[in-house]
């Protein structure tokens, strides 16, 4: 696929961290480009900035992933991109003991479905609202109807301790991967995954230098945090590359996360 003004894009969570850098660079390459995100303030801004559209969407929310699909396209048209980059990440044990009573409590179950239902489901829900509208375009001289990237992350095949509701959720991505892209093959949809590592997102910018230090410390080479551009970069082979399809890519600088 070739990057131009032909062709429209919807990055969601794409007001910060890896969507706002795929908002970036396909923006830099003249693709319209709608930012889903729940931060109509930053989004608004951006869009503004960047030229592009924003949409508050919430995708764990059908009506709203809905109605942000429909605002996007009567504002560029049918999207040929779909980045799925909205997602959290809590951190809380199967069980656990009170340091100071000794008393045991559970994982929030509540805590654990929100998480699925944003990572997982939200990406899933996306991906089958996109689909549906890149079937009805003719395809491109390539065969491509559309190109979709999904996030997991390395938590997927080794989450760490406190992380049994990231890890599923991303483990789930990963596994719907190749399911998603064999369904959408006969249509000219390609659907890759990538696994990001430690990463240099608002919420690890938000730590001390010493605790992102030690985090970049950690990966075998290069030794620092991953940052969003190089993401972006992958997304856009991911998209451009026409035999790239139905595979989840680790991008981590070869770290393998320890237990914590």
């Amino acid at each position: 696929m070739k990057l131009d003004s032909s062709i429209a894009a919807v990055v969601t969570g794409g007001a910060s961290g890896l969507g706002l850098a795929c908002v970036e660079r396909l923006r830099q390459a003249g693709v319209k480009v709608a930012i889903f995100d729940l931060n109509a303030e930053k989004g608004e801004a951006l869009a503004k900035e960047l030229g592009a559209t924003f949409v508050k969407v919430d995708v764990a929310n059908e009506e709203s992933v809905a109605q942000g699909f429909a605002k996007a396209r009567a504002a560029q048209g049918q999207e040929r991109i779909l980045i799925n980059c909205a997602g959290v990440g809590p951190a809380i044990k199967t069980a656990s003991r009170d340091k100071q009573t000794g008393a045991v409590k559970h994982h929030p179950l509540d805590v654990f479905e929100r998480t699925l239902s944003i990572n997982l489901i939200g990406t899933f829900r996306c991906v089958a609202h996109s689909a549906a509208g890149m079937m009805t375009l003719e395809p491109l001289a390539d065969g491509d109807r559309g190109a979709m990237i999904m996030t997991a992350s390395v938590a997927a095949k080794d989450g760490q301790i406190g992380q049994a509701a990231y890890a599923a959720s991303k483990g789930g991505v990963v596994g719907m991967t190749l399911p998603i892209a064999r369904d959408l093959s006969s249509e000219g949809i390609r659907v890759n995954t990538i696994l990001p590592g430690i990463f240099h997102t608002p919420l690890l910018a938000s730590l001390p230098q010493n605790v992102q230090d030690s985090l970049g410390a950690s990966v075998p080479f290069p030794k620092r945090l991953g940052q969003p551009a190089e993401y972006a970069s992958l997304a856009l082979e991911m998209i451009t590359n026409g035999y790239f399809n139905g595979e989840h890519v680790r991008l981590d600088g070869a770290i393998r996360m320890a237990p914590r």
